[in-house]
């Protein structure tokens, strides 16, 4: 699994998770939705500033974003 893969599911499903709109989440971090957008299917990379963003708003450790699933703490 490609690092962007699993940037992208743990993205989503911890968004989904908070119940929040990829637009809420997009304002909150301080990004545009359509970067949110392109992160959530897996075609970009995040620099560490953005994952620090996406984390703070999604009250997660930044690293939690980036573990793989079958490696995720619980």
């Amino acid at each position: 699994m490609d690092l962007r893969d699993i940037l992208a599911a743990n993205l989503r499903r911890l968004r989904n998770e908070r119940g929040l709109a990829q637009d809420d989440l997009a304002y909150e971090a301080k990004v545009s939705r359509s970067y949110l957008s392109q992160l959530e299917k897996g075609a970009f990379y995040a620099s560490l500033k953005i994952l620090e963003k996406l984390a703070k708003v999604l009250g997660v450790e930044p690293y939690e974003l980036i573990v793989p699933p079958t490696k995720r703490r619980r």
